[in-house]
């Protein structure tokens, strides 16, 4: 009898820490950052405003890559993903630069925003996936910075 009521104290004592173990989930976005920054990527959790348009409307703070643009961008744009691989503005208009347009195509389903500035170019992205949506996402940071 006491050997089970030390056994049960030591569950109740114990079982706290078991919260303090990352879940698959985590280590996963932990693994992904990790090799979006040997990548040269940057990432940090946003506070994003999202379209009221936008349904459903995805987490705030959200996981926002971004890199710096080569000087000579004097463009600015922001696209939404309304539904997978439906890119619209903020206007709800599709986007009509062929260029951006085809990039934006290869992007996972769990990519919220993509946002050009002339200093910086940001993506919202749900991390969800493998490696490989990770090479998509550096991709196009890559080639339209």
């Amino acid at each position: 009898m006491t050997f089970w009521l030390i056994v049960a104290i030591m569950a109740v004592v114990l079982s706290p820490l078991a919260w303090l173990v990352p879940s698959r989930r985590q280590q996963g976005q932990v693994g992904m950052r990790l090799a979006a920054r040997q990548m040269g990527l940057t990432m940090q959790l946003a506070p994003q405003e999202w379209p009221h348009w936008l349904d459903p409307e995805p987490p705030s703070p959200c996981a926002q890559y971004h890199r710096a643009r080569y000087a000579g961008h004097h463009d600015s744009w922001c696209y939404w993903q309304m539904a997978p691989g439906q890119w619209l503005n903020q206007w709800r208009e599709p986007c009509t630069d062929q260029r951006v347009a085809a990039h934006l195509a290869t992007l996972p389903a769990d990519v919220f925003k993509v946002e050009a500035g002339p200093q910086m170019l940001a993506l919202c992205w749900g991390e969800r996936g493998e490696s490989q949506a990770l090479q998509r996402v550096a991709a196009l940071l890559k080639a339209l910075a």
